[in-house]
């Protein structure tokens, strides 16, 4: 079953940034994962966001506020 991910953020330049590393990282890792980007700020805010960009895989916030680089998503996605 494929990873449920979701990237947490306005559509801001950083929102974007994290989006693309996010399909970068899982690209170089050969992970099966479903990646949407919520963008809705009452749907955010549902997911305990208080400052974007948020990172949420398979039902918990991994993190919030900065910009993960591919590297660190990798590390990331291995260990989930």
């Amino acid at each position: 079953m494929p990873k449920k991910i979701k990237v947490l953020g306005l559509g801001c330049a950083k929102c974007e940034a994290l989006y693309d590393n996010v399909v970068q990282a899982l690209d170089e890792l050969g992970i099966d994962a479903e990646v949407t980007h919520v963008k809705d700020m009452i749907q955010i805010a549902s997911y305990g966001v208080v400052t974007p960009p948020g990172l949420w895989v398979d039902g918990q916030l991994v993190f919030q506020g900065k910009v993960l680089s591919v590297e660190e998503l990798k590390e990331i996605f291995q260990k989930l």
